[in-house]
């Protein structure tokens, strides 16, 4: 776990104001519960982003002034809405849900949020947040990630052709470092879209998007190679994201809008 003195559910009452600062930062993990094929279990977006936010605070957040608030678990899952076991809140309920933790922050004397995103599906929802907090209570609010989701940009394994966005390579090394008791690797296979990997413009991370499910592709769900995973990988993936979120959120310190 995080160091206690970083987490705000640990503070008491007087706390808040003798220790949450105008130079405080929040970070508000998201994860999901949704299936991630047959052989990663549904939680593994919330152990990801749990285990990069509480490692990046141990290492910056007394030089920072950062602070941790509890996971939120249920998110935007509606891609995986075929799969019984998944949980997910639609888009206004959790337009609603954020906006609400957004209004209890600037009851305190932060002045900035950043969402630490462990599901890709939160992505576009989180963009339409950053600027309604904006608005609406004066936050700086942010969005970052383990790491960058491939379908917007971000790298994946070669044997993926860029389509590794869900149970690949590199979620599955994750995983395999963090909790590899919930991992059954019997049950790894690779799914890859190889007809929109031909794609210039209709692809995970081209410039025309589309909307999608995850069984759209394969009965099984996942979308990506994760037989080729392994917790070495794992283990440098999460350091580089503990790496760059701390770096991240020292530009977020001094953020102020290129003034």
């Amino acid at each position: 776990m995080a160091d206690a003195s970083r987490n705000l559910g640990d503070l008491r009452g007087p706390e808040i104001v003798s220790k949450i600062t105008p130079c405080s930062i929040f970070v508000q993990p998201l994860g999901a519960v949704e299936q991630h094929g047959p052989h990663l279990p549904f939680n593994t977006d919330e152990i990801i982003a749990t285990a990069v936010a509480e490692a990046t605070v141990r290492e910056v957040g007394e030089r920072l002034d950062v602070w941790l608030l509890p996971t939120l678990s249920y998110t935007k899952s509606n891609e995986h809405a075929w799969a019984p076991g998944t949980i997910w809140l639609s888009a206004t309920t959790m337009l609603s849900v954020l906006d609400d933790i957004g209004r209890c922050i600037s009851k305190t004397n932060a002045q900035k949020l950043v969402f630490l995103n462990g599901h890709g599906g939160n992505s576009a929802l989180l963009n339409v947040v950053n600027r309604e907090l904006r608005l609406n209570y004066g936050l700086q609010t942010f969005t970052a990630h383990p790491s960058m989701p491939p379908d917007q940009g971000g790298a994946s394994a070669e044997s993926e052709l860029g389509m590794g966005i869900h149970g690949g390579t590199d979620e599955t090394s994750v995983m395999l470092y963090l909790r590899p008791d919930l991992v059954d690797m019997s049950k790894a296979v690779r799914r890859v879209p190889e007809k929109l990997a031909l794609n210039k413009h209709v692809r995970f991370g081209g410039s025309v998007s589309f909307g999608w499910l995850s069984n759209d592709f394969f009965v099984e769900g996942h979308i990506g190679d994760p037989t080729h995973a392994t917790a070495e990988l794992g283990s440098r993936m999460f350091a580089s994201a503990v790496k760059n979120f701390g770096e991240a959120l020292g530009e977020v310190s001094t953020f102020n809008f290129g003034k």
